[in-house]
């Protein structure tokens, strides 16, 4: 079969949407998602916090990887639907040797993750850029990355030292989130050309709101299962409650405007693989990291809504919140068009400082300290919704179009 049979036609209007291996394909990482955030529960301390960083940096490089590398290859195929069957065995293990990656099954994640990336890059260099011979070489440059950085992963993997495999691991990440940063440049080769990025726009918007999609749905998930295991009780009901309506909040915040906006964009530029590699590969990391987080503080307000608030939950409430309002307002700048920031998520940051001080000094109930986040969501949603849908804006204040 040629080579050039396993790609996506680019050419005209050709219907890009997502395949249903594709969904298929991100089970997977709901799986990867749910064992991060019961790691980080676990493993509430610093050291355990820096570790489910490095899990969560290398289980949406993976994934990330594989949403470029199928923007490029026909899922349709049988060549690439048996490649993304085998990435998703791949994943399957290394989403499994989570709990225990920095422990007895560090080799086995290791392992897995350098067996996907190499892999699914290597493939699509040569279905793609028919390499060796083809002109164009940026998944093959990606390839050299993968390779070099794999020396760390495997090192990282046999140290048994949780520390060392730590710094292994993360000069691993330095260099493979170094790659499209520096157009994969290669010494002695050079880089690779914008040219050499043409992705459709539309199917990586599609594809990254679709994680968001399965990171929410994983905090839901948490939700549901740890409040049908508790007795009934009025706070109990109420931590429930704030839990759904901030993940429906999170929800509205970010595709109301932002996935709407963003899609437009990318869709109808002259250089989308650019604005895929600003607007997603990387503006997305603080969304989704921000998400994870705060599914953790849902388990555990859910699980002891009232008594002594432990600083892990502060942190998780706060932190994840800032992660994830940060997140939204550079990818909203991003995909503006007139890179602006919005006022509604700066004065939502401004809020969320203040309510971790209040919470740093007053040591509220849990579940107060999460009501109180889920307000400010609510805030920041409806302001930002009033500003671009006319509303009280436009019938109060007299703008014909403001802005946020």
């Amino acid at each position: 079969m040629p080579r050039h049979s396993h790609l996506r036609d680019h050419r005209g209007q050709v219907d890009h949407s997502v395949n249903f291996i594709e969904l298929f394909f991100d089970l997977v990482f709901v799986f990867a998602v749910t064992q991060l955030s019961h790691y980080l529960l676990a493993h509430h301390t610093l050291a355990g916090t820096l570790q489910t960083l490095v899990m969560f940096l290398a289980v949406w490089w993976a994934w990330m990887y594989t949403t470029w590398a199928t923007n490029w290859l026909d899922p349709q195929r049988a060549p690439v639907r048996l490649a993304l069957i085998l990435i998703m065995l791949g994943s399957m293990v290394m989403s499994s040797a989570i709990p225990g990656a920095f422990g007895d099954y560090g080799i086995a994640f290791a392992l897995a993750y350098v067996a996907i990336q190499v892999g699914h890059t290597a493939y699509t260099a040569w279905a793609r850029e028919d390499f060796p011979r083809g002109s164009s070489t940026n998944m093959a440059r990606a390839t050299v990355y993968f390779i070099a950085a794999a020396i760390f992963w495997i090192a990282g993997g046999l140290d048994a030292d949780p520390m060392r495999r730590l710094l292994w691991w993360v000069a691993a990440l330095a260099i493979e989130y170094a790659g499209p940063f520096t157009f994969f440049y290669v010494p002695g080769i050079g880089r690779s050309t914008p040219q050499e990025w043409q992705i459709s726009g539309a199917h990586m918007a599609e594809r990254c709101g679709l994680f968001i999609i399965i990171a929410l749905g994983e905090g839901i998930i948490m939700t549901g299962a740890t409040f049908a295991e508790l007795p009934p009780s009025s706070p109990a009901v109420l931590a429930f409650l704030s839990a759904f309506i901030g993940s429906v909040a999170m929800w509205w915040i970010y595709f109301d405007v932002g996935a709407r906006r963003g899609h437009d964009l990318i869709e109808h530029d002259e250089r989308p693989g650019l604005i895929g590699r600003q607007a997603y590969t990387y503006g997305h990391i603080p969304i989704v990291s921000g998400i994870i987080v705060l599914a953790v503080a849902d388990e555990q307000v859910l699980a002891h809504p009232i008594g002594h608030l432990e600083p892990f939950y502060i942190a998780a409430v706060i932190g994840g919140a800032l992660l994830f309002i940060s997140g939204t307002m550079l990818f909203k700048r991003l995909t503006s068009g007139q890179h602006f920031w919005p006022l509604s998520h700066c004065a939502g940051l401004l809020l969320f400082a203040l309510l971790g001080l209040w919470a740093y000094l007053a040591h509220p109930q849990p579940l107060s300290l999460h009501l109180a986040a889920t307000g400010i969501f609510i805030v920041i949603a409806i302001w930002e919704w009033g500003s671009f849908h006319g509303g009280w804006v436009e019938r109060w204040a007299g703008f014909r179009r403001p802005t946020n």
